[in-house]
């Protein structure tokens, strides 16, 4: 795509987010319960516009080149990345539920599923890739120390004599099964050979021996131009794959070797740009600085005169804290200067007025709730939307009407940079000048009135009431020691580890396309997939992965993934590392045994962990088998392991994250049954509840595991029916099976033995799948979650609702 093609999706994007900015008012107004699904429509048709939008800005974001538009594209990626956060939270808060039905609002606005994932700006890894290779190099270095020390103690030393009994013992099966294939084949060539001698051999002319030949090799043909046209034409209609990939291959290398064309120009041009500013600050300073300060003085000693003869004394100098003479020149006349004197006065009395007034304001609060109907529904106003407002304002105040002829070469504006530097060389020499006037206005009233310098009072901070949080403070227990060799202990005992590379959209599962319909019939639909993964990248992936991001979106400290065995849960632990660069701190019960150990071993570990996990920001906390720390009762054999040791010092430093720390604790469990519900409850923020995967997402994970192998699905594979018979079984069950049948030997036998689905059932035969008492039981227990509990509570009451409604109405009839 050419520049004109990002400028054009730039202008798209921004008439986009007029129409969200619009949609926005009528959301902040109360609405009663009974109008709940409309307000459900209307915020998740919100969402949708700004997923779209934050789509559109990443792509334009990371391919545009001129560095001033980037840097507002910026701002708006991370603005439009907050509100859809913050609308997520709001989707919550009404829907009572982690997963959202939006199937209708799909169709209506002609969308496809594709457009609900949530994207993760590319951003994340490019700008801090330097950063993330240097963490990776510092972490293989320390384990590449102790890969010696870790291969003596799990590989013990083989004796001569055993090492060549084993290596007989494999040629001995090796030669065994050579000859028992050789004994096979002349066994066939034997009865091949008696079967030929029995019938007896059948005599037939030249001519009818070629009619046969010749009636094989037609019928060969025709059967494979049929196959062929056949094949053309379900790849004409985007039914099956194209076979041309060598063709297809190409194009995406084309494309991706324009993409990084592009990042390499990016760098060029802010390269020049940075060097420009240093450049034009010097130049601005040298030539206006002196013409800017006289200026400013001369304007200051007027503001003076003009004061004294107004008021009959000299003005009280703004400090430094309110804004020095930046006040002054806030176009400002004599005579307001006067009105604010006298506003000041009077200011006095109205502290004592407004104290009544508040109190008259909460009676009548009080009123309107006893006489007004209940409202439930209200968007809470939002931090985001002021910024999204003033980066549009920008856009079309600055770029919409400039033409980009004027700048081909897509450098940056010096006309433009010029007049942000000349602001900011006039607040430096303001500092200067404010310290040179004050000094000779205290001159000025030694002088004229004879009376001492008054410094102007500063401003009473009003003392709130401290919370409990604030008043505490975390004590360094570790003030003599580096970061860096609590990073490098930490690696040696095992609680930091490398974290697998895998990618969140390598999560494969479908969507959910029935969940209106479910929720109209008063059942809750159980979230697929798709929503899983969705959840992780809001919850974990966009607020670890930028700063600026992280501090405007509503803080999340903790996330908890239940689901059975084989679900991918420690997966999605890895992905949330691998898309935002994080440490993965490894803090289950089992690799914290023996760590640490005596009174205060507990107290010690969780500190320096979070204290690395803050100072290496972005960091995930991981506890698996996160019900051992929770455990109702801790069963015999697992005393001596104490998994309930880290607990209270856990649940202590988790509550001291603040917003700008970019730590998330994720913890994984099978068995949540086995922990105090409250304690976990109260522990993790959100809880996402991962079922069985339902018949759409087993048909994409067959479909998807076995062409990552390697291979093409041909139409002799029904995938159709190994989703059906996989009913039960989990991801890594399906995975187990895929890896077990496409082995190297049989991947070489594709072209002559095509893949069939019978192949893969013997396979999962031999697997223990998740019965339904199983997945009962974890659904009771999720149900048994405070916001399951207000869902089914609401439900409830809607549901009495309608029939005492519908008592009513029989009662009239």
């Amino acid at each position: 795509m050419s520049e004109g093609a990002y400028q054009r999706l730039w202008e798209a994007s921004h008439v986009t987010l007029q129409e969200a900015l619009d949609r926005e008012p009528p959301l902040l107004e109360p609405v009663p319960i009974q109008e709940r699904q409309n307000f459900q429509y209307r915020l998740s048709l919100l969402y949708l516009y700004y997923l779209g939008l934050l789509r559109r800005f990443d792509t334009a974001y990371d391919q545009m080149v001129q560095p001033q538009k980037r840097r507002l594209l910026r701002r708006l990626l991370d603005a439009v990345a907050g509100r859809v956060l913050e609308l997520k939270e709001e989707m919550v808060r009404v829907d009572l539920c982690e997963t959202h039905c939006l199937d209708r609002v799909l169709q209506d606005l002609k969308l496809t599923p594709a457009d609900l994932e949530v994207p993760i700006p590319k951003y994340f890894k490019l700008e801090q890739s330097s950063t993330i290779k240097g963490r990776q190099q510092m972490l293989a270095e320390i384990l590449s120390r102790l890969e010696p020390l870790i291969s003596q103690e799990n590989f013990p030393v083989m004796s001569r004599t055993e090492a060549i009994i084993l290596v007989q013992s494999a040629e001995r099966a090796r030669q065994g099964r050579l000859r028992a294939t050789f004994t096979r084949e002349i066994q066939k060539e034997e009865e091949r050979d008696r079967r030929i001698r029995e019938d007896g051999w059948q005599k037939i002319s030249q001519d009818q021996g070629a009619i046969v030949i010749q009636k094989v090799w037609k019928g060969y043909l025709q059967r494979k131009h049929i196959q062929q046209d056949r094949r053309a034409e379900m790849e004409f209609i985007s039914m099956l794959p194209s076979s041309n990939q060598v063709a297809h291959l190409s194009i995406i290398t084309q494309a991706c070797q324009g993409e990084e064309a592009r990042r390499v120009r990016q760098t060029e041009k802010e390269e020049e740009f940075q060097d420009a500013i240093s450049k034009i600050h010097h130049t601005l300073t040298e030539t206006e600085g002196p013409d800017m300060k006289e200026k400013m003085k001369t304007e200051i000693r007027q503001w003076f005169i003009e004061c004294h003869a107004l008021t009959g004394r000299f003005p009280d100098y703004p400090d430094e804290s309110s804004g020095g003479s930046y006040l002054i020149f806030a176009d400002k006349t004599p005579d307001q200067v006067q009105m604010e004197l006298e506003m000041q006065a009077q200011e006095s009395k109205k502290g004592q007025e407004k104290g009544k007034e508040k109190e008259e304001k909460r009676e009548k609060k009080k009123e309107k709730v006893r006489t007004e109907p209940e409202v439930m529904f209200k968007v809470l106003p939002s931090k985001v939307i002021p910024m999204i407002n003033a980066g549009h304002e920008e856009y079309m105040n600055v770029w919409k009407n400039r033409f980009d002829n004027k700048h081909p070469s897509q450098s940056f504006d010096s006309e433009m940079l010029r007049e942000e530097k000349r602001k900011q060389v006039e607040e430096e020499i303001r500092v200067q000048v404010d310290e040179l006037m004050r000094q000779e206005l205290k001159n000025l009233r030694l002088a004229v009135d004879k009376e001492e310098d008054r410094p102007m009072k500063a401003l009473k901070k009003k003392s709130g009431k401290r919370t409990g949080k604030e008043e505490k403070k975390e004590k360094d227990l570790t003030p003599d020691r580096s970061v860096d060799s609590l990073f490098e202990e930490l690696v040696v005992i095992g609680i930091i580890k490398k974290n697998v590379i895998v990618a969140l959209k390598d999560y494969v599962g479908d969507c959910l396309y029935l969940g209106s319909t479910l929720t109209l019939a008063n059942k809750m639909p159980m979230p697929s997939l798709f929503d899983i993964r969705q959840n992780i990248a809001l919850y974990g992936v966009l607020r670890l992965g930028s700063q600026d991001i992280h501090s405007i979106a509503p803080h999340v400290r903790s996330i908890l993934l239940v689901g059975p065995s084989g679900m991918g849960k420690k997966m999605l632990v890895h992905a949330v590392c691998t898309e935002t660069g994080a440490n993965l701190f490894d803090l289950s019960p089992s690799n914290v045994m023996g760590k640490y150990p005596g009174k205060n071993g507990a107290q010690m570990l969780v500190h320096i962990v979070f204290k690395v996990a803050r100072f290496l920001q972005p960091s995930v906390i991981w506890i698996g088998n996160t019900e051992k720390t929770f455990y109702k009762k801790v069963p015999k054999e697992e005393r001596r392991m104490d998994p309930k040791r880290l607990k209270k010092d856990i649940v202590k430093s988790i509550r001291l994250l603040s917003p700008g720390d970019r730590v998330m604790l994720i913890g994984t469990t099978d068995w949540p049954q086995l922990a105090e519900t409250k304690a976990l409850c109260r522990f993790y923020e959100h809880i996402l509840f991962i079922p069985r995967p339902d018949y759409a997402s087993r048909y994409v994970l067959w479909k998807h595991m076995i062409e990552v192998r390697g291979t093409q699905l041909s139409q002799s594979l029904d995938i159709s029916a190994l989703a059906r018979v996989s009913d039960g079984y989990t991801s890594g069950h399906i995975l187990q099976a895929v890896h077990s049948v496409m082995t190297k030997r049989r991947l070489q036998q594709l072209s002559k033995r095509p893949l069939a689905a019978s192949e893969f059932v013997g396979h999962l035969a031999r697997l223990e799948p998740i019965y339904r008492e199983e997945e009962e039981s974890l659904k009771d227990w999720y149900f048994k979650t405070p916001l399951s509990r207000k869902n089914m509570k609401f439900s409830k009451d809607q549901q009495e609702a309608e029939d005492a409604r519908m008592v009513k109405e029989k009662k009239r009839k």
